[in-house]
């Protein structure tokens, strides 16, 4: 079988850069079981609830990340909600400790993917928004769009 190449997005979680403005972001291998990689390879996941953190050895994990059982899975099928380990440099998870005891960060899984064959997540060093931001995002956003049909509407009557 030829070796997969490129990335292949399985899952993104829109709802975290609504709900968080991202500071940092990294890329982390997942230690998954065999269902589990079929299950995503058929473009199942879900990071809605998804969150990581670090524990007291200084390991990294992700959790509540929705993964559902493969259909053609057997008695040996995975649970859909367990935590699962996330794979980075020491440096990189000392980095990200110091970051998330300041205070008020963190960590959420913006995406799942595929890259070069290979479970890939990306976690972002994040900060909660206020509900004033998130109308002010909303509202940034409308008037971009407002002014994009405007620009739009006028090079067509123009033509």
């Amino acid at each position: 079988m030829a070796k997969e190449r490129g990335e292949k997005v399985v899952a993104t979680n829109r709802r975290a850069r609504h709900e968080y403005t991202v500071e940092d972001s990294y890329e982390a291998g997942l230690v998954l079981t065999g269902t589990e990689v079929k299950s995503l390879r058929e473009g199942r996941a879900s990071l809605v609830d998804g969150y990581a953190f670090i524990d007291d050895r200084g390991e990294m994990w992700l959790d509540a990340v929705h993964i559902p059982e493969y259909t053609e899975g057997t008695w040996n099928n995975h649970a859909p909600r367990r935590k699962r380990k996330l794979l980075l440099h020491r440096q990189e998870i000392v980095r990200i400790s110091h970051k998330t005891k300041e205070g008020g960060y963190t960590l959420v899984p913006l995406k799942i993917y595929f890259s070069d064959g290979r479970a890939k997540v990306e976690i972002a060093v994040a900060k909660g928004k206020r509900e004033y931001d998130k109308r002010q995002a909303l509202r940034e956003r409308q008037d971009k769009r407002e002014a994009e049909r405007a620009m739009s509407s006028r090079r067509h009557l123009g033509e």
